[in-house]
This record gives C-alpha cells, sequence and structure tokens, in this order.
C-alpha cells in the first residue's frame, strides 16, 4: 500500500507533535521521582502532587471549551506551548539554585493541565483544516504511532539521563520540545479558517455545559465516554503508585523503570499500524469494542510485580499486551468521536470529555493514594486492576449501535479523527 501524502501543512503539525512528544516521553516519571528522591515524601504526597494539579487545572480549563471555538487555532496552540515551556524551566531552574518546593511543584503541575486542555481543544479543530476527511484516519494513525513510538525510547533514554544527570535534565528536556512544538506549529503558512470571536458577556454558565449535553445526547459517544473516562482514571491513578512500589518498596533504578516502561510501546506503535487494516476487514466497531475490552483485562497483573529481573519481565509483558490494545482502540475512538462532532462544537466537546477525564483521573489518584497509605502500594495498584475488569460493561453494545441508526444525533458528523496526542488520548 502507497504511503498516502497529507501535505506540506499536515507535516509540520506532525513535526511539531513529534518535538512536544519526544520531550514529554523522555521526561516521563520526572515528577514523581523528584518528589521521592529530592523532596522525599510518601506516597499519599506523590497522588496528591498528580491529583491536585489535574484538578485544580480541569477547574481553571471549564471557560476554555466556548473561548477555544471563537478563536483561530494557531495562536492557541503557540502560546499554550509556550506557557508549558515557561512553566517546566522554573522547575530545574529551582532545583539547581537548591530552592526548590513541593508547592512549585504543585504550581507547575496545575499551569501544565491547563494549558494542556487547551491545547487540546484547539489541537482537535486545526487538524480538521489541514487533511481531507478521507485522510483523517491515516493522519490519526500517524500520530499514534509516533506516540507510541517516543514513549518506547524516551523513558528508556530519560532513566538513563536521570540516573548519570540527575532529574531536572529530563524536565528541561520536557520543555525544549513545548518550545519546539510552537516553532513547528507558527512554521504553517496555510491560512486558517477564520472563526467568529465570541463575546466575553456571551460566554454564560450554559455555554460550560453545551459539550456535555451533546456527548450525553449522542447514543455512540455517551457509552465511549464514560468507558474512557473510567479506564483512563483507574490506569491513571496508580501511575504514581507505581513508581512508589517500583523506585522505593522493591528498589529498582531509574533506568530499570524506564526500561520496562519504554520497550513494551513497540506495542502501540505496531497496533496503530494494524488499526486501519482491522477496521478495513472487520469494521470499525467490532474492533473498538473488541480492542475496548481487551485492554482492560491485563493492568491487574501488576499487583503480582516482584524484585529482580522477573520483576521486570512481568511489568514488560502486561504492559506490551495492554499497550497494543491501545494502540488499535486509541485512533478509531479518536477518529469515531471527532466524525461525530460538528466544526463549530468541537471546542466544547474536547474540553467537557477532557475536564472529566482530568478530573476522574484527579479523584481517583487522590484515592488511591490514600487507600496505599492506609494499606500499601501493591494493594491500591490490585484494586484498580479489579475494578478494571468491569469497565467493558460501559463500551457500547453492538445491538444499541443498531438501534440508533436512522435517528438524528446519531448520524456521523464533519468526518474527523483526533491526533491522539495533538487532542486527548482517550
Amino acid at each position: 500500500m502507497a504511503r498516502q501524502e497529507l501535505g506540506r501543512s499536515f507535516g509540520w503539525l506532525w513535526s511539531a507533535f513529534t518535538a512536544s512528544t519526544v520531550g514529554t516521553w523522555l521526561g516521563f516519571g520526572a515528577f514523581p521521582l523528584i518528589a521521592i528522591q529530592v523532596l522525599h515524601v510518601g506516597p499519599a504526597a506523590v497522588s496528591t502532587l498528580a491529583a491536585a494539579g489535574l484538578a485544580v487545572g480541569a477547574l481553571l480549563a471549564l471557560p476554555l471549551g466556548p473561548w477555544v471555538d471563537g478563536r483561530r487555532k494557531k495562536p492557541v496552540m503557540i502560546v499554550t506551548d509556550l506557557v508549558r515551556f515557561g512553566a517546566l524551566l522554573t522547575i530545574p531552574a529551582a532545583y539547581f539554585a537548591d530552592r526548590l518546593t513541593y508547592t512549585q511543584l504543585l504550581v507547575v503541575s496545575v499551569t501544565s493541565a491547563a494549558a494542556n486542555i487547551a491545547f487540546t481543544a484547539a489541537g482537535g479543530a486545526y487538524l480538521r483544516q489541514l487533511v481531507r476527511p478521507d485522510q483523517l484516519l491515516v493522519a490519526n494513525g500517524r500520530f499514534e504511532s509516533t506516540t507510541w513510538t517516543a514513549t518506547a525510547v524516551g523513558p528508556t533514554l530519560g532513566g538513563v539521563a536521570i540516573t548519570l544527570l540527575g532529574p531536572a535534565v529530563t524536565v528541561i528536556a520536557n520543555a525544549v520540545g513545548f518550545l519546539l512544538s510552537a516553532l513547528g506549529i507558527g512554521a504553517i503558512r496555510e491560512k486558517e479558517a477564520g472563526s467568529e470571536r465570541v463575546r466575553a458577556e456571551r460566554l454564560r454558565a450554559s455555554d460550560l455545559v453545551k459539550g456535555w449535553t451533546f456527548i450525553h445526547a449522542d447514543r455512540r459517544l455517551r457509552p465511549l465516554f464514560w468507558n474512557t473516562v473510567a479506564v483512563n482514571a483507574l490506569i491513571m491513578a496508580t501511575e504514581p503508585l507505581l513508581a512508589v512500589l517500583l523506585l522505593d518498596d522493591l528498589g529498582w533504578e531509574a533506568w530499570q523503570y524506564g526500561l520496562a516502561f519504554g520497550l513494551p510501546c513497540v506495542g502501540g506503535f505496531l497496533g496503530a499500524q494494524a488499526a486501519p487494516r482491522l477496521e478495513a476487514r472487520y469494521g470499525r466497531r467490532r474492533v473498538l469494542i473488541t480492542s475496548g475490552v481487551l485492554r482492560a483485562l491485563w493492568p491487574v497483573g501488576l499487583f503480582f510485580v516482584m524484585p529482580g529481573y522477573a520483576g521486570m519481565v512481568l511489568v514488560v509483558v502486561v504492559e506490551l499486551v495492554l499497550i497494543t490494545c491501545m494502540g488499535v482502540f486509541n485512533p478509531l475512538f479518536a477518529t469515531e468521536r471527532l466524525q461525530r462532532v460538528p466544526a463549530e462544537r468541537v471546542g466544547r466537546v474536547l474540553v467537557a470529555w477532557k475536564v472529566t477525564s482530568t478530573g476522574a483521573i484527579a479523584v481517583l489518584t487522590a484515592l488511591w493514594g490514600a487507600l496505599a497509605a492506609a494499606t500499601d502500594a501493591r494493594i491500591a495498584i490490585g484494586v484498580a486492576g479489579v475494578l478494571l475488569l468491569a469497565t467493558p460493561l460501559l463500551l457500547p453494545r453492538e445491538d444499541d449501535q443498531e438501534k440508533g441508526k436512522g435517528k438524528v444525533g446519531d448520524q456521523p458528523r464533519a468526518t474527523e479523527p483526533e491526533a491522539s496526542g495533538l487532542t486527548t488520548r482517550a
């Protein structure tokens, strides 16, 4: 099959996405590492760091849906990249000056979370303008493949860099990635479709809930919404606890931690490459539901991780199968979502989705931090794995989708997928 050309503008957008994604994954786990190894905090504080940043960032981002819908998307993306660049640079500056505090980590986490949500809303709408409807799944697959390639390489290199040079160096790499992303987006010369600016007085409370209203009125989006929110929250709530379990309780080195979570990401690349072929052969709904079920079955295996190389092998195997399933699910899910959202509502819908997902992650991260403090990190990870086994019940059912055929509000709209990293992952 010949490689499909998507144009120079998409090439710049893809380059920008690659730069920010590589930087992000080089800095994978940097904040928990800094909190644990530099500030010497416990599991509850590590979970609070993740939860508070996400929760407050989501609250600050609530008005951004209608705001982004009424503005040109390219400047929004550039500004949010630069905000994240500047915020992250304050961490190594304070670290090298021996003035780093837990409060500063919280502030940077909040700022980054709010900026990420604004970038998410703008990025989904901007992609619509750069590629044709029939190119959207291909574009989304390329973003997904890039994500998993960077995830495979970044944590391993980041872990080595942290071991040799300290945790601040990967935060610098993360910041530089956002700067390069801003420069790449700025290099796009294609004129952006104009958006009528939304006046401040029109941004009422009703505007803030229109995204949720649209999601819940759509028979196919509603179950996908709740499934992805639940799965993401349960997986992400255990991320800081895995850092505590592996780095502190089991005494893993940073390079082992990075390697164990980096190598399996080759499965995400392979899954993203396979997604269009699987869709063509079996149909999007069947592949989406099957991969959605399979991705929930494996995280419970992390409860059984042990010290030494056997533990590394277990983590690699569990993550490999999980991430392969996610690599198939994510581009199909992203395509389905943006295909069903009219252009004038993309900002509201994506912000509503991201705010809900971010808020759920924040709440569960805090709860799981408290659970780990009351028991231990391993038990909290196991409980999340067991609950994940029930999340396939939230996926749309084939018979429910068939019932909705022919009804207003259930037909595909504005054919466009979301770039996994440009907008949001699941």
